[in-house]
């Protein structure tokens, strides 16, 4: 995808340092006791995500192959960003496909707070969310990506197991809204993508 003259980015002069994308603190305003149980049920879904990650022999590491998953799924819908995530204690982007340093685009780093994106939606509803202008709804304008990457359009789907358990997504977010019509195309898209992540996953060596 061209840069545009009048993108926000400029190309550096030099390599940039990965942007960590953007975290904040949490200041719940529901009574403590609800706070209380969210962080409950987070912490006992992490717990699962982890047992299940471990029985299946899978890294939470950075992987080559994941990266490979990722960069395809971005060819195909055409994006500039592509994402292998898992939700542990943050997003976690064991693949990952992104613009060259010296594109002028903003470069991201492996991880993420869990509260930003859209893929904390993807992992509540465990189904596909398409977004083809982020700004076409209040709901999912608001959001502290929008602003440190510039995004405008969004795809993601969930890496769902067999077990009911969501072990995180694969998404592909650009600086560029998508037409409507090509809504459907993108999110099969990252609808097999994920299944491609998942069948990774069954491969490899069970413990």
């Amino acid at each position: 995808m061209p840069q545009h003259p009048s993108d926000p980015y400029p190309a550096p002069s030099t390599t940039p340092p990965a942007l960590s994308l953007p975290r904040r603190n949490l200041r719940p305003s529901d009574p403590a006791s609800a706070s209380t149980g969210l962080q409950a049920q987070q912490t006992s879904e992490l717990a699962q995500r982890y047992e299940l990650l471990e029985r299946l022999g899978v890294s939470t590491a950075a992987s080559e192959d994941f990266d490979e998953l990722a960069r395809d799924m971005a060819t195909q819908a055409g994006f500039l960003y592509g994402f292998v995530n898992l939700f542990l204690e943050e997003q976690t982007f064991v693949g990952l496909h992104q613009p060259p340093v010296d594109s002028g685009y903003v470069i991201v780093g492996r991880t993420m707070s869990r509260d930003h994106g859209w893929c904390p939606e993807v992992m509540a509803r465990k189904k596909a969310l398409p977004l083809h202008d982020v700004h076409a709804s209040p709901r999912f304008s608001g959001n502290a990506v929008v602003d440190a990457v510039g995004i405008r359009s969004y795809f993601g789907a969930p890496l769902l197991h067999d077990s009911g358990t969501v072990l995180g997504t694969v998404c592909v977010i650009d600086p560029e809204k998508r037409p409507l019509d090509e809504a459907r195309r993108l999110r099969d898209i990252v609808i097999n993508a994920g299944r491609q992540v998942m069948e990774h996953i069954a491969r490899a060596p069970v413990r």
